[in-house]
């Protein structure tokens, strides 16, 4: 159901999906749709109410994402001084000309170690196979961290996989026992990292969001909710 609300900021048009769920959910999506989600009990008015008050976040997260959508269709060069986004930081890029390919990260820049520091496919598929590794790295660290809460649940440790996605930052199927994390991760702290993990790892004992799942996880993560917020607010 695709609802109207008018704002002092202007006309906010969002998607309402009735689900067995606690909370109002509200969500901007990196596609620039706004999309809410409720119990059929809560009052539609209560739904707008809420969209309306949250206008200033909205537009916020819209002007975000419309910014970051043209800075990836930037075409960039990988040469010093470049913005690298990596778990909370925006690093800056430096590029040396060494036979020894590979990179180093201090805390404040990310160093490519290049043969030909004019080629531009050597330096992009090396910072982003480092990109996808360190990604990749954290992400099992943090699974195998949690396990042992969902192990005595009789859950078996999840198959874990990573791709691009547009609207979701991770997916969980019960049936096959996997878990799919959205590679654009990378980009945000830690701690929203932890809350996703332990989000998908919860839908290993509840597939829906349901009332008991949300029972589970704030068991498990009791600030889940202010770690949901940064990471939907970008910081």
């Amino acid at each position: 159901m695709i609802r109207i609300v008018e704002t002092d900021l202007g006309q906010i048009s969002y998607n309402l999906e009735r689900k067995d769920v606690k909370n109002i959910n509200l969500r901007v999506r990196a596609d620039l749709t706004v999309y809410v989600s409720a119990a059929k009990s809560v009052p539609v008015k209560k739904i707008d109410e809420l969209v309306f008050n949250r206008a200033n976040y909205i537009f916020k997260a819209l002007a975000g994402f419309k910014k970051s959508a043209e800075h990836k269709n930037a075409t960039k060069q990988f040469v010093d001084g470049e913005s690298v986004e990596f778990l909370g930081h925006n690093l800056r890029l430096k590029v040396v000309q060494d036979m020894n390919r590979h990179v180093e990260c201090d805390g404040s820049f990310v160093t490519l170690f290049v043969k030909d520091s004019k080629n531009y496919l050597e330096k992009c598929n090396l910072l982003n196979h480092w990109l996808r590794a360190e990604f990749k790295k954290l992400i099992e660290e943090i699974c195998i961290a949690y396990y042992p809460k969902f192990k005595k649940y009789g859950v078996e440790y999840p198959k874990i996989q990573f791709r691009a996605m547009i609207s979701r930052w991770g997916s969980c199927q019960k049936k096959s026992n996997s878990m799919t994390f959205n590679t654009a991760l990378v980009a945000a702290p830690r701690s929203s990292i932890e809350y996703v993990v332990m989000h998908e790892f919860t839908h290993l004992l509840h597939p829906n969001h349901s009332k008991k799942f949300y029972q589970q996880l704030s068991t498990f993560m009791p600030d889940w909710e202010e770690r949901k917020k940064r990471l939907e607010e970008g910081r």
